[in-house]
């Protein structure tokens, strides 16, 4: 069941999105403010997202309150890696949930948080724990990234590759899981934690991963699942059946679907990160993603009985 859409992934990253071709992210607003109501006239009940930030940037939320994104969204989704990537410590989640907090008040949750095994399994394991016992009860919804490492094969989602040094390994030692489908420590514990938090996994087009994906998430108890749909892959042959057959695999969890990525053709930009030449196409692909997999219930029209 998919119970949320989110609009982009890290729109504050510039990894995920250029804001040198829009430096007040005017555009991005513009795209999702057009890709909410699209998704609301398909859908109204199901849960518009905005998200998820990566920093955590309060300034950045009251720009989108300028542009009336707020306006159109229901939940405000942070991303935090104080162990790995944050200039800031694992203690302060409190005060960093606090500081969107103070300028929203839309619920918050946290759709990607986690820690990765690149120095020692003990570290991802503590992590694990410590953020769970700081964030469970404070947010209605955590994402864990993620059940899987990245495969070496594949490229981490960011602009600067290797020049980041140990940075951009840290991408492929997230997971609970190794790349082989072998546990690490820390996935012993998981069960403690769920269905309290979810996982956060993205599955590339065609992921050979995703049949095992489903039995471990079984296997642990995961109720809540955040992953995306790309526009970008969209384009590609046979992507509606791809499409198809992820998400009926993915059925039975609650899903939060993410949908980003600009497809190269379709950018100001050559690039997945680049804002689109019209905006309106974006809401398009949001608007029928949704139609196909969150489509409103129908409601069940009972007649009414005969006076007797």
């Amino acid at each position: 069941m998919v119970e949320a859409v989110m609009f982009w992934n890290e729109p504050n990253n510039k990894s995920h999105w250029d804001f040198e071709l829009d430096p007040d992210w005017r555009l991005f607003a513009g795209m999702v403010n057009a890709a909410a109501e699209a998704v609301a006239a398909v859908n109204p009940d199901v849960l518009r997202v905005l998200g998820g930030l990566s920093p955590i940037d309060p300034g950045f939320v009251t720009r989108m309150g300028e542009f009336g994104v707020l306006e159109r969204i229901d939940v405000v989704a942070l991303h935090g890696f104080p162990l790995d990537w944050n200039h800031w410590q694992l203690e302060e989640w409190p005060e960093r949930i606090r500081e969107i907090q103070a300028v929203t008040d839309l619920p918050i949750w946290i759709s990607e948080v986690g820690v990765s095994s690149f120095g020692a399994e003990e570290v991802q394991e503590f992590g694990l724990r410590r953020t769970a016992e700081l964030l469970s009860g404070r947010v209605p919804r955590i994402h864990w990234y993620s059940l899987y490492d990245l495969p070496r094969a594949w490229p981490a989602t960011t602009r600067h590759r290797e020049a980041e040094g140990s940075s951009y390994y840290r991408h492929f030692y997230m997971g609970l899981l190794r790349e082989d489908g072998t546990p690490k420590r820390a996935l012993n514990i998981f069960p403690e934690l769920t269905p309290a938090i979810g996982i956060c996994q993205w599955f590339h087009f065609e992921d050979h991963r995703l049949d095992d994906a489903v039995a471990w998430m079984r296997r642990l108890g995961v109720k809540h699942l955040r992953t995306g749909l790309s526009w970008a892959d969209s384009f590609r042959p046979n992507a509606e059946a791809w499409f198809d057959r992820q998400m009926e695999a993915l059925a039975e969890f609650d899903v939060t679907v993410t949908y980003c990525f600009t497809p190269e053709h379709r950018g100001v930009a050559p690039h997945y990160t680049s804002p689109p030449l019209v905006l309106e196409e974006f809401a398009e692909f949001c608007a029928r993603m949704t139609q196909r997999y969150a489509p409103r219930a129908a409601t069940l029209e009972i007649p009414a009985l005969e006076s007797v």
